[in-house]
């Protein structure tokens, strides 16, 4: 059995690990057996477009758009290139700069919507992702998971090192955390290329732990590069966002809302979508496509490929929070869509809500938009790293500009 299916565009790239070849096509067909006993042939084609960068002025800020009744202002700025974000009970927030191994703390000790104070309380290379639990800030970089104590002050106080071992790096080395209902850690850990057979079984996967770091296994794996997370706040399930595979044109692969299961497959580098076929790599063996799909767990819900999204926090401020947003927005969840490169026209570069009704995903809408601005041709602003604070209102940092973003409501 054959697959044919039919992708348009203007740069072309093969889908070998690593390897770019391009060269001019109009629409094509591919053919994929079942097995390697026939050929496969396959012209895969993709389009690099970056929009420029511009400054995040007060101008530009003003004319961000968020729903009636919300409002959008910066919480800090000049923060070099923020990430990630835990935010403690009392208020503290805690930011990541992969590039530079900090961790910033901020505080608004007025209450006035904007940090008032700012200090590096950490330094390890490469650290991002976060999370706190019992009094202890949590951090993961490429191939360590450390825990800190927090002071009284909100400083930080000396490193402990849980696990040194995590798989080296490759394509995605940007590791996030979360500790789930269950107790234990779960780390993600992305593949170390765009589509290959990875070597080491690790790469491509969420990881389980115990809170100190020892008996670590594979929980679910498939996942190309999964680095926002979260449990529903209800049903306790978990749900994270994988990233589709590159060079597979404009509309393909789409971005994955997955709800992901204790050893559950989700098709990487073989199956993508809907049970689409990737001509390259081929599965090892005697395996066939048909085989693989009947294993792989297939998306939740799909978004605008290439969209790249990074951070996921599921909403559960109470009603009396001083900034807490209306009660239908009570267990959705906020992500942040840092944008493409790979597509003609730009997809991301914003802040989505997907909408959950009974426990389960039915569709994604924009919350945060405005970012793009010269006909798409330039931004101001790429997502990444996302969290609620104690008032209710919303957080997330954009990596390029170095700005943290506060989104309130009042109605």
């Amino acid at each position: 059995m054959k697959r044919n299916f039919h992708i348009s565009a203007l740069v072309c790239a093969t889908l070998m690990a690593g390897l770019i070849a391009c060269n001019k096509d109009d629409v094509y067909d591919a053919s994929i057996p079942e097995t390697n006993e026939q050929p496969t042939s396959a012209q895969v084609n993709g389009n690099v477009f970056e929009p420029a960068l511009v400054s995040a002025t007060d101008e530009r800020v003003a004319q961000l758009k968020v729903p009636a009744g919300f409002s959008i202002a910066k919480f800090a700025d000049s923060l070099g290139k923020p990430r990630m974000l835990a935010v403690s009970s009392s208020g503290n927030v805690y930011v990541s700069d992969r590039t530079a191994g900090t961790i910033t703390l901020l505080k608004d000790t007025n209450a006035d919507g904007r940090a008032d104070q700012k200090q590096v309380v950490a330094t390890l290379k490469s650290i991002h992702g976060l999370t706190i639990l019992d009094n202890r800030l949590y951090a993961v970089a490429i191939k360590e998971v450390y825990s800190i104590p927090i002071n009284g002050d909100g400083t930080l106080g000396q490193a402990q090192v849980l696990i040194n071992n995590l798989p080296d790096a490759g394509q995605h080395p940007n590791r996030t955390i979360g500790f789930g209902p269950d107790g234990f850690m779960y780390l993600t850990v992305g593949s170390t290329c765009n589509a290959c057979a990875e070597p080491n079984a690790e790469h491509a996967t969420i990881l389980r732990a115990n809170p100190d770091g020892t008996n670590r296994r594979i929980y679910a794996s498939g996942l190309r590069n999964t680095i926002g997370f979260g449990w529903h706040p209800q049903t306790k399930a978990l749900f994270g966002f994988d990233h589709g595979i590159d060079w597979l044109g404009d509309e393909q692969q789409k971005e994955e809302l997955n709800q992901i299961v204790e050893g559950a497959f989700y098709g990487w580098p073989y199956i993508y979508g809907d049970g689409n076929y990737n001509p390259h790599p081929r599965p090892m063996g005697d395996t066939t496509y048909a085989q693989i799909l009947a294993k792989t767990t297939l998306p939740a819900l799909s978004y605008d490929a290439h969209a790249a999204p990074l951070g996921m926090v599921f909403y559960t401020s109470g009603t009396g929070a001083a900034s807490a947003f209306p009660a239908d927005y009570q267990y959705d969840a906020f992500v942040t869509m840092r944008g493409s490169w790979n597509r003609t026209q730009p997809s991301g570069y914003k802040v989505v809500r997907a909408h959950f009704e009974n426990g389960k995903p039915t569709r994604i809408d924009d919350f945060v938009t405005g970012f793009l601005v010269d006909n798409n041709r330039a931004q101001f602003g790429r997502p990444v790293g996302i969290a609620t604070m104690p008032d209710g209102s919303l957080l997330f940092t954009d990596d390029t500009n170095g700005v943290l973003y506060r989104v309130s409501y009042r109605p």
